[in-house]
C-alpha cells in the first residue's frame, strides 16, 4: 500500500502507527510536522487545500489521504487523480480516534492503532480528571486564524474543557474583537494555522485595542504551536498540555520541553 499523505495529520499517524514506510509522497507540512521524513527525500505535493491533479497522476500511489480543510476545486482535483481517496473530516476527539482506528487498518496495523488511541484516551482523562474538581474554570477564548478571527475547531473546545476551561465562543465560526472584548476571556490563545510558534502577539493585542482585557494584563495571552492544536493527530496531547499550563499555571506549571517551545507567552514587559 502507498499512499500519499495530502495533511500533516495523515502523515503524524503513519508516524505513530510505525508504517512511514507506506508513504509515496507528502507535503511540507508534513515534513515539519515529521522531520524524519527529510532523510526520505519523498515527492513534495501540495495539501487538500490547494493540491492538483497534475501532481498527483505520476506518483502512482495505491491511496490518496486527505483531511480537512479542503476546497471544491482541491476535491476535483484529487478525484481527477483517478486514485481512490480517502477524505477524512473529522470535529470531535471521537471522530479522530476513529480515523486513527480506519489509518492503522488501511496499513494493516489495527493493534498499534487501538494502542495510540487508548494513549491519547489515558492522557487526556489524566488531565481532565486532574482539573474536574477545580473550582475556577477560566474563560478561554482560542483563535485559529487572525483575519477573519476564526474560533479553534471542536476539539479544541473538548481539550480546553479537559483543561479545566470554559471555551468562548462557537468552534469554527468567525468572530470580532469587541465581542470576545465585551466577553472578557481570561485566557486567549492564538493557534493559527500554519504560523506554528510566530503568531505576533504584541501587534494581535494592539491592533485589537484589547490593551486592558483582563488577560492581557495578567499576562495570559499565548501563542500555541500551530501543531498542537489545528492537527487532528496524537500531537493533540501536546496541545492539551500546553492547554492546561496556559488554564491553570498552579497546577501545572510552566512550560518546559525537550523538543522545543510548545507555548509562547505574552511578554510581561509589553503590558
Amino acid at each position: 500500500m502507498k499512499i500519499i499523505s495530502l495533511q500533516p495529520s495523515v502523515s503524524i499517524i503513519l508516524d505513530r502507527l510505525g508504517c512511514l514506510d507506506s508513504l509515496a509522497a507528502c507535503t511540507r507540512y508534513c515534513v515539519d510536522a515529521v522531520p524524519s521524513l527529510r532523510e526520505r527525500s519523498l515527492p513534495l505535493v501540495r495539501d487538500s487545500w490547494s493540491t492538483k491533479a497534475e501532481e498527483l497522476l505520476p506518483i502512482r500511489a495505491d491511496l490518496v489521504i486527505a483531511s480537512v480543510p479542503y476546497r471544491q476545486e482541491s476535491l476535483t482535483a484529487i478525484l481527477k487523480s483517478g486514485c481512490p481517496v480517502m477524505a477524512l473530516a473529522p470535529r470531535r476527539l471521537e471522530d479522530i480516534y476513529q480515523d486513527i482506528r480506519l489509518i492503522a487498518s488501511v496499513v494493516q496495523a489495527s493493534e498499534r492503532g487501538e494502542e495510540l488511541v487508548h494513549e491519547m484516551r489515558a492522557e487526556i482523562d489524566d488531565i481532565r480528571s486532574r482539573c474536574a474538581a477545580l473550582p475556577l474554570k477560566p474563560l478561554v477564548y482560542c483563535e485559529e486564524w487572525g483575519k477573519p478571527m476564526i474560533h479553534s475547531q471542536f476539539w479544541v473546545k473538548e481539550l480546553v474543557e479537559a483543561a479545566g476551561g470554559r471555551f468562548l465562543g462557537e468552534p469554527g465560526a468567525t468572530t470580532e474583537a469587541g465581542p470576545v472584548a465585551a466577553a472578557g476571556p481570561d485566557v486567549i490563545v492564538a493557534a493559527w494555522c500554519g504560523a506554528g510558534d510566530r503568531v505576533p502577539l504584541e501587534k494581535l493585542v494592539a491592533q485589537r485595542e484589547w490593551q486592558n482585557l483582563g488577560a492581557v494584563r495578567n499576562g495570559r495571552v499565548y501563542c500555541i504551536t500551530d501543531e498542537l492544536l489545528n492537527t487532528p493527530a496524537p500531537s493533540l496531547v501536546g496541545g492539551l498540555r500546553a492547554l492546561a499550563q496556559a488554564v491553570h499555571p498552579e497546577i501545572f506549571g510552566a512550560i518546559a520541553t525537550s523538543s522545543g517551545r510548545q507555548i509562547e507567552p505574552f511578554p510581561q514587559a509589553c503590558v
